[in-house]
This record gives structure tokens, sequence and C-alpha cells, in this order.
């Protein structure tokens, strides 16, 4: 069943929008991964290390790899230079307990955003073979991330979207239903309730360098639920890493939203779901008279003295869900 689509499909470019996908999981051995997917997708696999493997296929370049940036930057450099036997068995046995403890990650490229129900197959394969997402066991926190591209990478578009998010923040919490072992996790952190004061006011007209500053005031760090730092890096790569110092931000021009569950292992669990709480960020972001509505009742219910779990945003929320 295709993918229900956002109300603008296209960049103020013409080009058609695109989505990358990542998804962790478990349950499979990394070579059995690498093989189902070259099958599944009628790819060639090219080894990077023990560790991480590339998938050539007609709908792109897909990375599989051990989550682990240790043991691959360890596995490049032995393919490189040979180690010892001592040195290799240390790290056969560094890889053996990384497998039990630590996510495979497949990366997707950008797909246009018509041809995302192309990765179903995929998933119901990867399900049917044995791949296990968070639920599987307590220590587990994987998560599906989500990496649309915007219409534009301007500042007001950034900041329509951001908005959006952060007043149905709760309601995708909910409508995920999060795991305890995510939300206790740092990973998807929540914004701090007085920068999303402060994003949300009316008289918040940032330009790109102040926004930026801003966040990195705020949230110096990859682990919220919706990580911008890629975006700002777009941007001004130096001014951000400046402040983060993480390898791992990957300057690119789109959202990195991490909340959605992995939950490859249920039946019942596809793409769709994630993908359709998505949308309503999309709808609301469009729709510039509701999402002023939003923010406006958004910034009232934070600062009422009734707890939130006698009068939940999730529930007056849905006055602007579509």
């Amino acid at each position: 069943m295709p993918l229900p689509m956002p109300p603008q499909l296209h960049t103020t470019h013409g080009a058609e929008r695109r989505l990358g996908v990542e998804l962790e999981l478990s349950g499979l051995t990394l070579p059995r991964l690498v093989t189902l997917m070259a099958e599944t997708l009628q790819g060639e696999s090219q080894p990077v290390s023990e560790y991480e493997f590339d998938i050539l296929t007609p709908l792109g370049s897909f990375r599989v790899e051990l989550d682990f940036d240790y043991l691959k930057q360890l596995a490049r450099e032995q393919k490189r230079h040979p180690p010892g036997e001592l040195e290799q068995a240390a790290t056969d046995l560094l890889g053996s307990l990384a497998l039990q403890l630590v996510p495979l990650e497949l990366v997707c490229p950008p797909l246009p955003l018509s041809r995302l129900d192309q990765l179903s197959p995929l998933f119901e394969q990867l399900r049917k073979q044995g791949a296990r997402g968070t639920r599987h066991a307590l220590h587990y926190a994987f998560g599906l991330h989500l990496n649309p591209e915007l219409p534009d990478t301007g500042i007001a578009t950034l900041l329509r979207y951001f908005r959006a998010y952060l007043c149905l923040h709760d309601w995708l919490e909910a409508h995920e239903d999060i795991v305890t072992a995510r939300k206790i996790s740092p990973y998807i952190r929540a914004f701090p309730k007085d920068y999303v004061r402060l994003v949300l006011s009316p008289d918040y007209r940032p330009d790109m360098a102040r926004f930026t500053d801003d966040y990195l005031a705020w949230n110096p760090t990859r682990n919220r639920s919706m990580d911008l730092l890629p975006m700002l890096a777009w941007h001004d790569e130096p001014r951000v890493q400046a402040v983060v110092q993480d390898d791992k931000v990957n300057k690119r021009p789109t959202l990195h939203y991490r909340l959605p569950n992995s939950d490859i292992d249920n039946p019942l669990w596809s793409l769709h779901h994630a993908w359709e709480g998505w949308l309503q960020v999309e709808w609301l972001a469009s729709d510039e008279q509701n999402l002023s509505n939003a923010c406006r009742a958004y910034e009232e219910h934070l600062d009422q003295l009734t707890p939130d779990f006698m009068d939940p945003w999730i529930i007056k929320v849905r006055s602007w869900l579509r």
C-alpha cells in the first residue's frame, strides 16, 4: 500500500523531496543481514570492513553496519595493516561481546517520497527472517530514524517545522508508545521547557546564525528526539563543531527525527506507522494560522499551574491534528 504524501511534495526548486531512513535491529548476524539485503533489493554487497558493508542497489547505496564506532575504526585499520594473532583475538572477542549488546544499523539512501513504499518488502523480509526490535529485550533501546528533506533550508521553513514538532512532541511520543528502555536512555531526550517557550514565542524571529547559537546553548548534543545538528552543520559546520565536538554529527540538509521505536519484529508494524505520525508535523507546519494557534495554546499550557497528567496536552493538541 502506498504511503500517504505530505501537503508539499516538492522542494522550492521543483525536485521531489526525499527521505532517509535508519533502522536499528538485532536477531540476525551481520553476514546474514547483508545477504538478505542484497537478495531482497537485487543488489551487490561491498565490504568496507568486517563490521560494515555497502549494498549497491537500483534504489541507491545502502549501508549495513554494527553501531560501534570504535570497533569499525579498528577493523578498518586492521584491514589496511593486518594485526598479529593476539591483537586479532582481542578484536574478535570485542566484536563478539558487541554483537550481544549493540544493534546492527541499516542506513537507507535518501529516497524520493513517492518511492518510500519500496522499503516495505525489505522490512517484511527482515521480520520473517528473525530481525528483532526494541521490545525484544529490556536493555534494547533501538530506534527508527527519519531524515526528511525540507521544502527549503531557510530559517523560516526550519522554524515552522521545528515549532510544529515541539507542539506535537507529546502526542507523537504517545503515538509511538515509546518503550521504557528508550524513555530512560539519553538518546531521545525532550527539549527543555524554557527553550521550548523561547522558540514558540511569536517575538522569536532569529536569523540562522542566532538560531544556531541559541540551539547550541540549550542543546549541545545529538541526543534529542529531534536532532537539528545535521541541518545546522549544513549551514555552518565550524560553528556547530566548536560547541559539540562530535564526529558523528554529519552535515546534511535534513531534519533528524529520532523518536520512533524500531518494532521490526511486530507483524502489525511498518514504516507507515512512524511516517503517518510525522505527517502530522508536515500538515501543521504547512498551515500558518493553525500553527500560530497551536503555538499560542501550547505556551499557555506550559505556563499553567495544573499538572499535565490532570490536564494533558496530548488531549488538547488533537484540535490541530489532521
